[in-house]
């Protein structure tokens, strides 16, 4: 298990009753997909607000970020980058916007 630093965007903040940053444990290796089951896991109210509940799909308007790179389209099981696991950067949910 790994500690690593989580930021929400403010309305899943309110919705999961935080305030600011949260540290989860997460299983080894540590990817998008390990990530949001510990988040879902320890703040059950979220389940189906980042990612589809049946197909596990990001959901739209929702991004992911680490390290300055945009990891929204890469595959759920993929590592995330080594500035995460040292939690000298958190993990960036972050809520999209669209319009012109």
């Amino acid at each position: 298990m790994i500690m690593i630093r989580v930021m929400l965007p403010s309305h899943l903040q309110t919705l999961a009753r935080i305030d600011g940053e949260v540290t989860l444990q997460v299983e080894n290796p540590v990817s998008q997909r390990t990530v949001l089951d510990a988040l879902e896991t320890r703040y059950p109210m979220l389940k189906g607000t980042i990612r589809d509940q049946v197909t596990q799909k990001r959901r739209p308007f929702i991004r992911f970020f680490a390290s300055e790179q945009d990891l929204s389209h890469e595959d759920p099981s993929t590592p995330l980058p080594e500035a995460v696991l040292s939690r000298t950067e958190p993990f960036l949910i972050v809520g999209a916007m669209a319009g012109g």
